[in-house]
């Protein structure tokens, strides 16, 4: 994918068709996930840091990660395939500048998604996570109309090899879970983070925005950092350096 750094700081939902009926598949038990109803408050709250300075062209080592890590399957048909994360190019058009960096759920603190969904399917944990419930996921697909950051897929095609932790159905929504299942595991970090880290660039950074002691909270007391369509006032959990 290739675009300008205005359209990118720009992006918004493109309109998506009508409505299909999905069957019932529970999203994810093993991180117990919790309906916005329930606990309102956490001492944590997960996010990632992005320095685009750090990003190599041409690596895609974080998508490969999270495809891997969560039973993600390429059908060679890239308008359809399901894209948890997806790298972008950026082109400054004065100055000729180019840089390639990672683009997912930004996990918002507060989620057009979720607050378009007619099911509740859509929501978010008290620690920040924003998650789909497919066993309610109804594949109405308003929920990728509503994020500004293309970051949903609709499943066209059966799903095969699946994760335990990570299930899929055809004719449901997905997106970027913050790998939620090794959050609860404990685990401190993300399939996408620990891949850039092997290949030596360190570009992805995991981490806790409440707790001023981590390393995410004390880079971005120090050094400046962006958001993603700031103007929308949606609080975003994954911040971007160097863009």
């Amino acid at each position: 994918m290739s675009m300008n750094r205005r359209q990118f700081l720009g992006l918004s939902g493109a309109a998506v068709a009508a409505a299909t009926l999905a069957p019932g598949l529970r999203l994810i038990e093993l991180a117990q996930a919790r309906s916005p109803e329930e606990a309102t408050t956490s001492l944590h709250r997960w996010g990632l840091l992005i320095d685009s300075s750090k990003c190599a062209d041409g690596c895609t080592s974080c998508v490969s990660a999270c495809a891997d890590e969560n039973g993600i399957q390429s059908h060679s048909r890239p308008a359809t395939d399901a894209q948890w994360i997806r790298k972008v190019t950026l082109k400054d058009k004065q100055s000729g500048h180019v840089q390639t960096l990672p683009l997912m759920c930004q996990h918002c603190a507060e989620p057009p998604c979720v607050d378009v969904c007619p099911t509740g399917a859509s929501f978010k944990r008290a620690d920040g996570i924003v998650l789909v419930d497919k066993h309610i996921c109804i594949g109405c697909r308003y929920c990728m109309m509503a994020c500004p950051y293309k970051a949903r897929s609709f499943i066209h095609e059966v799903t095969t090899g699946q994760k335990a932790h990570a299930p899929r159905g055809k004719g449901t929504v997905e997106s970027c879970t913050l790998c939620v299942h090794k959050v609860d595991r404990g685990d401190g970090s993300t399939a996408c983070a620990d891949a850039c880290k092997k290949e030596g660039h360190q570009a992805i950074l995991f981490g806790d925005l409440k707790d001023p002691a981590s390393e995410i909270s004390k880079r971005l007391a120090s050094q400046p950092s962006t958001q993603l369509r700031a103007d929308l006032k949606l609080n975003t959990g994954v911040r971007y350096q160097g863009i």
